[in-house]
């Protein structure tokens, strides 16, 4: 009888070194602030030497888009879904939320604070789109690194 070793879950479940790139957010005011920290803690592991203007850039862009996702994309109780995929040359931010619903262009008014969340990916990104997911869309946006 011949004896097979088995893989023991600690071997083949083994978390990889430094912060994934995914991130889990309640559908919540608070959430924008913790995706801020989240774009912060993983460039510092993946691209310590990247600029400030770049980290600020795709961290200005990850708040956009959570904070988007709280307004029209999400109810009370739900969650959204935040992944980067950083490289030398790009970094783009994906935030999943649970309604279909697409981003719209509003007219920019002076008075209003809001508004403005579209606008800021067309000025600091290469390219931005939104897909459809399993449950809801995934906006995303493209920051070319400086």
């Amino acid at each position: 009888m011949i004896k097979r070793r088995r893989a023991t879950a600690a071997a083949c479940c083994a978390p990889a070194d430094g912060p994934p790139p995914v991130l889990l957010l309640a559908g919540e005011a608070v959430s924008a602030g913790v995706a801020r920290k989240f774009v912060r803690d993983y460039f510092e592991y993946e691209l310590p030497d990247a600029s400030a203007e770049y980290i600020d850039a795709v961290e200005l862009v990850t708040c956009e888009l959570v904070t988007n996702a709280i307004r029209y994309g999400t109810a009370p109780g739900d969650s959204m879904r935040v992944e980067l995929d950083v490289n030398d040359t790009r970094t783009r931010v994906e935030v999943q939320d649970p309604v279909k619903r697409r981003p719209q262009q509003r007219p920019e008014v002076q008075e209003s604070e809001g508004g403005r969340g579209l606008i800021i990916l067309d000025a600091l990104c290469i390219d931005w789109g939104v897909t459809d997911a399993l449950s809801g869309k995934a906006v995303w946006a493209e920051v070319k690194a400086s």
